[in-house]
């Protein structure tokens, strides 16, 4: 069986419009690589409700558009210090929409990406360079 995927909704199109024509829900299945069941349920949701798009799903819509994810995704890869407060900084000024730092955090960590403290090392003193020219 194929691995589970999602269809678009172009393809949900071509899988009713391929059933509608006479096309085994198999063979529909097959040409788009997923399995029977997804087919069935779609045949399922669009003979009930005439539409092939999803429904909503419950739970609070999200703050951020992708594109603003990937704008958050981008600073800590270009800045390594780059603090969730920096970054909601950075993006309440270019954008004007105050997002939490929470939500910064959770979108990096679903970027995976974590925060990463510089190590701190001692200074180099002008002595410490001149023994390492000797050595």
């Amino acid at each position: 069986m194929p691995p589970r995927r999602k269809l678009n909704e172009f393809e949900r199109g071509r899988a009713v419009a391929w059933f509608q024509d006479g096309v085994p829900k198999r063979e529909v299945a097959r040409r788009l690589h997923v399995s029977i069941s997804v087919i069935v349920r779609l045949i399922q949701r669009f003979t009930v409700t005439g539409r092939v798009q999803e429904r909503r799903r419950p739970g609070r819509p999200k703050k951020t558009t992708p594109r603003e994810d990937r704008l958050i995704e981008r600073l800590p890869l270009q800045t390594k210090t780059a603090s969730s407060s920096i970054i909601r900084r950075q993006r309440r000024v270019a954008t004007n929409i105050n997002i939490s730092q929470q939500t910064i955090r959770n979108r990096l960590h679903g970027f995976n990406l974590r925060f990463r403290r510089p190590a701190v090392r001692p200074r180099l003193t002008p002595a410490h360079r001149a023994a390492r020219r000797v050595f």
